[in-house]
């Protein structure tokens, strides 16, 4: 089922700011705390939580719970869904490219052609 418009919009909100994606790369290499994450970041740790909070609510990240410890860890779903989504137009282009590549290919035949007689 493709996704609905508002959480595609949610993703991509989220995505569009250079710290969030940052965060989003570092997790894809494991979990880590909120100060583990801060830690590149020249913001302070309620700055990098807000950040938090808007990956989470686009559902890109999950934070848990052990005793003190809250990891948060990549939810690589909404990606997958992009990714799919992004793919219908890269058909498209490809589609469209191809078409390209073969009137080149006819125009380049009917030059040579041409020079051929010319020559």
């Amino acid at each position: 089922m493709p996704p609905s418009s508002d959480a595609l919009g949610a993703t991509f909100a989220a995505l569009a700011d250079p710290t969030r994606r940052a965060i989003l790369a570092r997790l894809a290499s494991g979990e880590a705390s909120v100060t583990e994450l801060a830690e590149p970041f020249d913001m302070t740790l309620p700055a990098v939580t807000k950040h938090l909070k808007v990956l989470e609510r686009a559902g890109l990240i999950r934070r848990g719970r052990a005793a003190q410890w809250r990891p948060c860890r990549l939810e690589a779903k909404p990606l997958a869904e992009v990714a799919d989504w992004v793919a219908q137009y890269r058909r498209f282009w490809e589609q469209r490219l191809d078409r390209l590549e073969e009137y080149l290919r006819e125009v380049q035949a009917k030059e040579k052609k041409h020079a051929r007689k010319k020559g």
